[in-house]
């Protein structure tokens, strides 16, 4: 988690600040996380899955690509998340689609 908040931390513009809008999970509340001086993690509220558009994007995989299935080994559940995945990107403009909340719309100054 670290080394994606020190990545999101290059991508924000010199002079910028951005929040971070992030769930519970443990490694987002770690206590040896340091976010760098630019970012600024906020928190959702506890059980809130509506409020966390990549729970979007884990139920549209689960509907479309993942459940009511059995795979023999390991390895085929590796493969059949990987080809989730992969048609997901192949679908122009998805992710977006799921991902868009009307509540949740850029602020500038």
């Amino acid at each position: 988690m670290q080394a994606m908040l020190d990545e999101l931390s290059a991508a924000v513009a010199p002079g910028a600040h951005a929040v971070v809008l992030m769930d519970r999970a443990r490694w987002h509340i770690a206590k040896a996380l340091t976010p760098p001086g630019n970012l600024t993690p906020l928190f959702l509220p506890p059980y809130s899955p509506e409020l966390n558009a990549i729970e979007r994007v884990w139920l549209y995989l689960r509907e479309r690509f993942l459940s009511h299935r059995l795979w023999p080994t390991h390895d085929d559940i590796l493969d059949a998340c990987c080809a989730a995945w992969n048609a997901l990107l192949d679908e122009a403009g998805r992710i977006r689609s799921l991902c868009s909340l009307d509540w949740a719309t850029p602020v500038s100054t």
